[in-house]
């Protein structure tokens, strides 16, 4: 099972985990993935295939990438049966980037707009 993913320290860090959760978010299979996780707890590949208008093939694909993205982590379940568990610590820092982002752009922008207002 992999180590679970450290927590990013430094800018060069926070950018790539913040953009594997966007190209892992970038798909609404993956998404749907996620939100089911959110609302009906861990699941395995076929549980998740049981529930959606998925294949169980596509669903591991997937369940493959949220996993290198930080966003799931695989369990041994029962019967040597992995199930998927969400991880919000990816999804935070990636919150965190954009807030960051955000920030960046206030001041430039609020300038903007008083330079614009008095012309």
């Amino acid at each position: 099972m992999p180590e679970p993913m450290q927590e990013p320290r430094t800018q060069p860090e926070i950018e790539c985990v913040a953009e594997q959760v966007f190209v892992a978010l970038a798909d609404p299979s993956r998404r749907t993935l996620l939100a089911t996780l959110a609302s009906g707890g861990p699941a395995t590949a076929t549980d998740l295939a049981d529930r959606l208008p998925i294949t169980r093939q596509a669903i591991a694909k997937h369940l493959a990438l949220l996993s290198e993205a930080g966003l799931v982590t695989a369990e041994p379940g029962e019967r040597r049966r992995i199930r998927y568990r969400l991880r919000s610590a990816p999804m935070q820092v990636a919150q965190q980037f954009l807030a960051a982002l955000a920030r960046d752009w206030d001041g430039p922008l609020d300038a903007l707009k008083e330079r614009l207002g008095r012309a």
